[in-house]
């Protein structure tokens, strides 16, 4: 495969690392965060402001340094090692293939219709003399469907760091309108559990920005055309910038939850319906253009979240597929595969396509239907598991042979993704106790 003297370009080759790291090669960090930031974590975090005001800033803080932990361990997975995670996950027995061969198939199914139509809403909002909801969420997502089928890595990073440009500039905008109190921010650096507070407070700091797209984040690194641990360096710089905004959006949803929310004991509908319960206060205060403003960036909220799925995990299960045809074979295993990534032959292969029309079209008979009860159920329980799984698994990878010396995890490292499992472990049972068995 040529090699190219354009360090992070991004045009699906692997690329020579730079001598030193730079902000002009990030890239992969902004695909997870506009990825892992959806609108249902929004609405989340405008509850908890609205219920406990500036008291839980600090969590936001923690789950920050939690994710940049958790993304940084699965990157240097992939630079280290030159294999993939799922590769990873194969050496620790066939009980992982298990796990993500159910969990990759229902939640895809499952996510594809939330994603739609959580793209759809504010669509509807902002044109609601247009086609119904359901309209509007089939064609988010023949648009989401149409345009990673032909496009790459680099087409697909752009406009993501468009749309995660424009989220950051409503966000932030929105929280200024409001008008933050500063005092009160700072104040809630110091943590303090007022009563009640305790679930909301883990779900911030597990919740925003923790789904399968950090285990995408190793892909995306190969994807951009970093494929060995000459770009370590660049990759975790990449990972800070990826956290540090997803804890901006985190902090401005909070100011507003506190300042226009928890002072007027304002409610709003959970799940992504929330975000239009926003829209209309919103505008009753400060008019229809922050109110429209809003909605747009509620719309690049939502639909970076389904085209970075639609991308990142057919990604997954384009490298799933490979390894189960691999050992069928009983080829032996290769330090080739991230190069593979880089050379866009994942995203032009039949299981990548594939998986794409699986997110897309099955999905699309929820838009009418009630999720039956026992998908319901299965997609709950093998949801609230995967966290969990991968901050585990990462753990074990990263302590064993598996893993080249140098690049093993230290004593931070170990307890940042052991209090990430721990965390993650008390959310899923919490997850699981809240699904309606």
């Amino acid at each position: 495969m040529a090699e190219t003297t354009e360090s992070g370009s991004g045009t699906g080759e692997a690329v020579s690392p730079p001598r030193k790291s730079s902000w002009k090669y990030i890239g992969p960090g902004i695909v997870v965060a506009a990825t892992g930031v959806g609108a249902g974590d929004l609405v989340a975090t405008l509850i908890a402001g609205s219920k406990f005001g500036y008291t839980l800033m600090w969590a936001a803080v923690i789950g920050c340094v939690v994710k940049i932990s958790l993304a940084e361990a699965a990157g240097r997975w992939h630079l280290a090692t030159g294999r993939t995670l799922f590769e990873g996950w194969r050496s620790l027995g066939q009980w992982t293939t298990v796990y993500f061969a159910i969990y990759v198939v229902i939640w895809g199914f499952v996510y594809g219709a939330t994603a739609m139509s959580s793209s759809a809403l504010p669509v509807v909002a902002l044109f609601p003399d247009g086609p119904d909801l359901k309209t509007w969420a089939i064609i988010m997502g023949l648009i989401g469907l149409v345009f990673v089928w032909f496009n790459q890595y680099a087409v697909f990073e752009k406009v993501m760091t468009v749309l995660i440009g424009i989220m950051f500039v409503v966000v932030v905008y929105v929280a200024l309108r409001v008008g933050p109190d500063i005092g009160a921010s700072f104040a809630g650096l110091v943590p303090v559990l007022p009563d009640g507070s305790l679930l909301y407070t883990l779900g911030l700091i597990g919740g925003v920005g923790g789904t399968i797209t950090m285990a995408a984040y190793g892909y995306w690194v190969n994807a951009k055309g970093w494929t060995d641990s000459g770009w370590m360096k660049v990759m975790r710089l990449d990972n800070r910038v990826a956290y540090i905004t997803t804890g901006i959006f985190v902090v401005a949803m909070l100011i507003v939850g506190a300042e226009l929310l928890h002072s007027s004991q304002l409610a709003l509908t959970k799940g992504d319906r929330g975000l239009i319960d926003l829209g209309t206060i919103l505008e009753d205060r400060y008019g229809a253009v922050t109110a429209k403003l809003f909605l747009v960036g509620f719309f690049a909220t939502s639909f970076s979240s389904l085209i970075g799925v639609w991308h990142g995990v057919s990604l997954m299960f384009a490298d799933f597929v490979e390894r189960l045809q691999r050992d069928r074979r009983g080829a032996p295993v290769d330090q080739g595969t991230a190069r593979e990534v880089a050379a866009g032959v994942k995203e032009r292969s039949l299981p990548f396509r594939a998986y794409l029309l699986w997110l897309t079209f099955p999905p699309m008979t929820l838009l009418w239907l009630d999720q039956p009860f026992g998908l319901v159920v299965v997609y709950g329980v093998l949801g609230a598991f995967f966290m969990p799984f991968l901050a585990l698994t990462l753990v074990w990878l990263l302590n064993s042979s598996r893993t080249p010396a140098e690049w093993r995890n230290g004593l931070l490292s170990n307890a940042m993704l052991v209090a990430a499992g721990l965390l993650f472990i008390v959310l899923c049972v919490q997850q699981v106790r809240e699904i309606p068995w």
